[in-house]
């Protein structure tokens, strides 16, 4: 049973491309996980609950569109359109609210912000001191009243040329489509010429419920720690998964 539910709405034209929609993060465990044995001679991260439930929580987005990148890369061709910081896109553009803004062309599927809204940060030193480009994702989000949503890369399965800038937002009252920046990664990639593929997982959506909380601290006597780790170590393996874990439900 779910007792929660989340919306994804877009212009009618892109929501008929349905292998475009977002998905359940469950969907999108990479195969080198799957891959993985866990068993009493050879504990791997296959046990490991809390990297599992990383993977598995929350909901995906794709790349909406093909996107060709030079970053950072000088052009012998100085009329060349392309050059040193240029992000060229191609596909669709199919989002309502691109038809009617003018910063953006009606070719793109990005928009930009200058470094110096980061200034000081170390992504701009990732970013190798270019624009950081963003995302114009066409899926509006919805949730119910009272929760937000966290925006990640995907967890411990994230692209490894780019991220994007992580963000929270009030998505029961906000109204329009969330655009997402990102980071090349400049420390991997000094320079790259590379196509971000259409459909490729780009954002981690973890819808969660606004509530207020405040620190406390408190001591642990020497006999609770003792008895807590000999309980917890009465099994050779699943530990955690048997005795502590919550499954999670996302659809």
């Amino acid at each position: 049973m779910f007792d929660k539910e989340i919306e994804f709405s877009a212009h009618e034209d892109y929501f008929a491309l349905k292998e475009d929609y977002p998905i359940p993060a469950k969907l999108n465990i990479p195969e080198w996980y799957k891959n993985l044995d866990h068993i009493v001679s050879n504990k791997t991260a296959k046990g490991c609950m809390p990297f599992l439930d990383s993977l598995t929580t929350g909901y995906i987005l794709k790349i909406p569109q093909d996107f060709y990148v030079r970053h950072n890369v000088d052009s012998k061709n100085k009329n060349e359109e392309i050059i040193k910081d240029s992000f060229q896109t191609y596909g669709l553009h199919t989002q309502a609210q691109w038809l009617n803004a003018k910063q953006i062309n009606l070719n793109s599927g990005l928009d930009c912000h200058p470094i110096k809204q980061l200034e000081g940060s170390p992504l701009v030193d990732k970013n190798k001191n270019l624009p950081i480009y963003k995302i114009l994702n066409p899926w509006k989000i919805k949730t119910p009243k009272g929760y937000s949503c966290l925006f990640v890369s995907p967890l411990n399965n994230s692209d490894d040329r780019f991220s994007i800038v992580s963000g929270i937002v009030d998505t029961d009252s906000y109204i329009n489509e969330i655009n997402f920046p990102i980071i090349i990664n400049g420390d991997k990639y000094p320079v790259l010429e590379t196509v971000i593929k259409k459909g490729t997982p780009y954002v981690q959506i973890i819808p969660f419920k606004r509530e207020s909380w405040k620190i406390i601290f408190k001591s642990r006597k020497q006999k609770e720690i003792q008895s807590s780790r000999l309980f917890y170590g009465l099994k050779l393996i699943n530990n955690y998964k048997d005795k502590y874990w919550n499954k999670k439900s996302w659809k």
